[in-house]
Formats: structure tokens, sequence, C-alpha cells
């Protein structure tokens, strides 16, 4: 609830400092006071337009303070301040740091409801006008928004179990071919293409390879005599028993016989290296295919055969995938059922408080000097019916509009005090302008102990020029001009006692000074009195 206010240089307030508590504040003062300033001061400080224009004259700017307690710990407390400059832009602090008009109006719509002339009015927003009927009907939300929840997360699920079904037959398709593709070739390993690439050079020279063996081992062993062969034959014969030379006789001795083992295997060799064209063709394909793999996987067969693991292992993934989607699309089917249901149900029972709803609000509205009015709670024919809306018509005969649609604001203000008294939840501090707008009589008292109940355990503040609705107050302040230095000022102060029947007896006859009317106030304050008192026997 909102404990102190403060406001400096704000139209004819030069300065006014007022402390507050719970139950039924009312503001009363002469026309021109400034009492309709004590609200702008309100709607400033929840996020409310501000203008130049606001501030005194001879003054820079105009200041509003407010300070909300919002607990029963000394801590629990929220301090608002909101400058309006002359010329530029409004600032707003909260607890002192900086704050957007985007955060003042968050804070303000959990705070206060301004009801009147004035924007601020939660109920005229579709969401709270739900809330409201829900409030009513005793709607549970918790199965709906723990069952949208799962449905949520059922949809992720979904969704990173690998998307839209044509999207997943694709890649899938992709993979398969690519691992078909390699598993096809039959890589022998890693060193398979070097290998080829070998083979695939002796085969290409097979006649040149051959010449060169056959001349070589011609040139080490051949038949003609010359060979390197017989000439170590001769230097062996030549050594022969001759001690001194054994040992050149030996190394010639062993040379000769490496020589005889290599004029073997070029022998052999000559005899090997025969052309095979089919052979060649073979090997220049297989390394063709090896080579396409590696262009499209890597920098070599590793790669490729990394690859074939890698499609493999999304392969598999996919398909357990596939099987986790299949069992998450079942699970989301009967989520979506349930949730069908348990929307019907609550929007069946949203349809069945409506009329309920509309006639309990529409009995206050009787005894509020809106006896002809009309009230409609719009629900949905299907479904959850979360598109609620309040429609009013105000007098006989006349179309029902949204409640954001009434052009007076006195009806406006009693139609907000009537769902008020209808539904227990709503902001701490309700403010009520021109709820008294064009009544009198009885139905002015009705309004003054309507507001009355509705400040049991809470805060509510009234503009009013009625002394039916101000004599219901538990704090009441009286706004009061002067003259100071050819200036016009307004001063708040609370007035009790014989104050208090004073200012009664003026809102009552415009005489305060009149015995008859001063009477009447006392009369007034007594019989006020005892229905508060009966009220909250009850």
């Amino acid at each position: 609830m909102l404990s102190e206010l403060r406001v400096r240089e704000l139209g004819v307030i030069a300065d006014l400092d007022v402390r507050l508590g719970r139950g039924l504040t009312v503001i009363t003062g002469e026309t021109g006071a400034g009492k309709t300033l004590v609200i702008e001061a309100l709607e400033l400080l929840v996020g409310g337009r501000a203008e130049g224009a606001m501030v005194r004259q001879g003054a820079e700017e105009a200041i509003v303070e407010g300070r909300f307690v919002t607990g029963e710990a000394p801590d629990d407390e929220i301090v608002v301040m909101r400058s309006v400059p002359r010329e530029g832009r409004s600032r707003a602090t909260l607890n002192g740091q900086m704050a957007t008009l985007a955060a003042l109006a968050d804070l303000g719509a959990g705070l206060v409801d301004l009801h009147g002339q004035h924007a601020h009015q939660s109920l005229l927003r579709p969401a709270v006008q739900r809330q409201a009927l829900d409030a009513f009907a005793g709607v549970d939300l918790t199965e709906v928004q723990e069952l949208r929840r799962a449905l949520s997360a059922l949809d992720r699920r979904i969704a990173d179990l690998g998307g839209d079904d044509r999207a997943r037959a694709r890649e899938l398709d992709l993979l398969r071919f690519e691992l078909g593709e390699i598993e096809q070739a039959a890589i022998a390993g890693e060193s398979e293409e070097d290998e080829l690439a070998g083979e695939e050079e002796r085969l290409a020279g097979a006649t040149q390879l051959r010449e060169a063996a056959e001349q070589a081992h011609e040139a080490v062993e051949g038949d003609g005599g010359g060979s390197v062969l017989d000439t170590l034959g001769a230097a062996l014969a030549a050594l022969d028993r001759h001690q001194p030379l054994a040992g050149s006789r030996a190394r010639l001795a062993a040379a000769a016989a490496e020589l005889a083992d290599v004029a073997s295997e070029l022998r052999r060799a000559a005899e090997d290296f025969e052309e095979d064209p089919e052979r060649l063709a073979f090997v220049r394909g297989r390394r063709e295919l090896l080579r396409r793999l590696i262009r499209k996987h890597g920098e070599g067969l590793a790669d490729v055969l990394g690859a074939a693991r890698e499609a493999g292992a999304r392969i598999a993934e996919l398909e357990r995938a596939d099987e986790e989607r299949e069992s998450a699309l079942l699970e989301r089917a009967l989520v979506a059922e349930r949730l069908a249901e348990a929307e019907v149900r609550v929007g069946d029972r949203r349809r069945a408080a409506a009329l309920p709803l509309a006639t309990e609000v529409e009995g206050h509205l009787a005894s509020l000097a809106l006896a002809g009015a009309r009230l409609v709670v719009q629900v949905p024919a299907e479904g959850i019916g979360d598109e609620v809306e309040l429609l009013l018509s105000a007098n006989r005969g006349e179309a029902e509009l949204p409640l954001a649609k009434i052009a007076s604001g006195g009806e406006l203000a009693r139609v907000m005090l009537a769902l008020r008294l209808v539904l227990s939840s709503a902001p701490p501090t309700l403010v009520f302008d021109e709820v008294d707008a064009g009544i009198g009589g009885e139905a002015a008292l009705a309004v003054g102990a309507a507001l009355h109940a509705l400040a049991a355990g809470r805060q509510v503040f009234v503009v009013t020029h009625l002394a039916q609705v101000a004599a219901y107050a538990n704090l009441h302040l009286v706004l009061e001009k002067a003259e100071e230095g050819a200036r016009t000022v307004s001063r708040l102060r609370p007035v009790e006692g014989e104050e208090r029947v004073v200012e009664l007896s003026r809102m009552l006859s415009g005489h305060p000074d009149s015995a008859a009317a001063r009477l009447h106030a006392a009369e007034l304050l007594e019989m006020t009195g005892r229905a508060a008192a009966r009220a909250s026997a009850r």
C-alpha cells in the first residue's frame, strides 16, 4: 500500500506531504483546489503520461514521490520518484536507481489501480478480465499450464530428434548411399592406394624393366665371355696358390658369390616381368575409384574409412531417433488430447460462471445508481475460452460495449467498484475518481458503503464531492486553497472531530457555519459509523 505521498510544484500544489494507511481515505475540497491533481500525482508514480503544463507556474519542475509498503519487514518497501520538467523528458527512479516508464508501469500494475477518468485501469485489460472471471469461477489452471509446458517440451524434443520427416529421410538416404559406396569399394586398408601405385608403375613399365634386368644379368653372368663373373674368375685363378695374396683372393671370392646371387635375382626378375594389360587396367580403375572417394571425403583413405564410421554412427543415431520420435509423437498426441479435454473443462467452467458473475455485478450496480445497467461476460462458445471480454450497457435499450469504450468516467468507476465488490483479487491500493458522478441521496450512501466494504483489508482512495461518501472514510483529507504571496496554493490536511463535521457541512449545504447543516453532518457521521460497524461485525 501507499504509506507516504509527497508532491512538489504540481499545478496549484506547492508542497504536499501526507502519511497514509489502510482503509478508506477520502479527499474532499472546493472546486479548483486541486483534488484531481492528487490522483494525477499517483498516476505519475505508476508510469502515467507527464506534460510540462503540469508544472506549477514559476517552477522549473514538478516532483512526486511515493513510498509503497510491500510486506511486514522494515525493508519491504519501494520508493518511487517522478520528476516532470517544464521542458524536456520526465525522469523516474525506483529506490534511488534510474528506471524507465515501462518499469514504473509494470510495478504499478501490481500496486495501484486507478478507476475513473484515468487510463491506468487494470480491469480494462483482457487478461485481467479473464483472471477476474477465473477468480469468480474458481478456475484452477494448474493442469492446463502443466500440460502446455509438457506439450512445449515434447515439441522441442521432437524438433531435436530430426525436424520434419522429409529432411530426415533425405539425410538418411544420403548417408546410406555414401556408406554403401564406401563399403562396396571394400578398401583393403589405409595403404592400399600407395600399394596400387607401385603395382601400376611395375605393370606399365614391364617391357623396359624386363630388358633392363636381362641386360644387367648378361653383364654380370653372360654366356659369351667377358662378363663380370668371368673376369672375377680369372682374377681368382691368378691369385690361387699365392699365400701372401690370400686375403685379397678371399674378398674377391666373396664378391663373386654376391654377384652370382644378384645374377640369379636379375634372371628371375627378367622372367617375372611379363606384360599383363588386364591387370594394369584393373589397377588403374581401382585407383580411380579410390581417388574419387578420397576427393569426396578427405585427403586419404584414412579419411574415407573415417567417413564410413561416422556415417554408420549417424545412421544408427537417426534410426534410433526415428524410434524415439515415433514414441514422442505418440506421447505428444496423448498429451494434446488431455490438454484439449482440460481446456474444454476450463472453458465450460468459465461459460457456466459468466452469467452468475454478470448477475452479481448487476446487483451491485443497481445500488450504485446504475439500476438499468446490463453487464455481459462474453466467453467464446468453444474451447478454453481465453478471449474473455466484459461488455456494459449503462442504460436500458443501449447496446453493450467493451468497458474500454464506456464514455462516462463515473459509470466506469462504478462498474469497477461493483466488480471489485464481487471479486476478491485486486492490487493493494485502489483509487476511484468520479465514482460519485451524477448520483446523490441513497445511491450516494450505497456508494460510500460499498467503498468502505471494499477498503476492508486494503487501501482505497476516493476523490468525492458527496458528503454521503466522505462520511464513510477512515481517513478524511481536505485540500484547501489559500493565498500566499499573491499566489494561490493548495494544502492537504487531515480532519477529524468537529473539523470533519464542518467539512461535511460545507459539502452538504455550502454553508459550513450553518447549525442545521452541522446537525445533518453529525447525524450522517453517526449513521454511517453504525452502518460501518454492522458491516464489520458481519
